[in-house]
């Protein structure tokens, strides 16, 4: 596939595919005969996982160090395993808060049952949350 389909399967810029190649996380692709880049299926789970990383606020140096772990010597294997320690502990973290808030979100739904019959749903938030909304004419 070209870098503009990459980007867009990953869901990320073409600027971005072209940063990470020259950052070294993702490897060289192909050019065709007319100069295009190819990018394969491999290209898409690195930069997928790369993406993804990212979106959990994992530093580009600390991907540099997952991606090369088949390279690794055993002191900097032990940093990964304390690297992967920290993002996993964060990660379960941030999954309770979500849980929490999902059920929050689960419990003012079940306040809105009014919304259902004609209500303002704005209106019904605000009053569960001690606001006085007043609609402007």
């Amino acid at each position: 596939m070209k870098i503009g389909q990459l980007a867009d399967v990953v869901g990320c810029t073409v600027e971005t595919v072209r940063f990470y190649e020259k950052q070294g996380l993702l490897m060289p692709a192909e050019r065709t005969a007319g100069n295009f880049r190819i990018y394969t299926d491999e290209h898409l789970k690195r930069l997928s996982f790369i993406c993804y990383c990212r979106s959990l606020d994992i530093s580009l140096n600390e991907i540099k160090m997952l991606l090369n772990l088949d390279n690794a010597t055993k002191e900097q294997e032990k940093e990964i395993n304390a690297l992967l320690d920290r993002h996993i502990k964060e990660i379960a973290k941030r999954i309770h808060e979500l849980d929490h808030l999902r059920i929050q979100l689960i419990q003012l739904k079940g306040k809105c049952h009014r919304f259902e019959n004609g209500d303002d749903l704005m209106n019904t938030l605000l009053r569960h949350s001690g606001v006085n909304f007043v609609r402007l004419k």
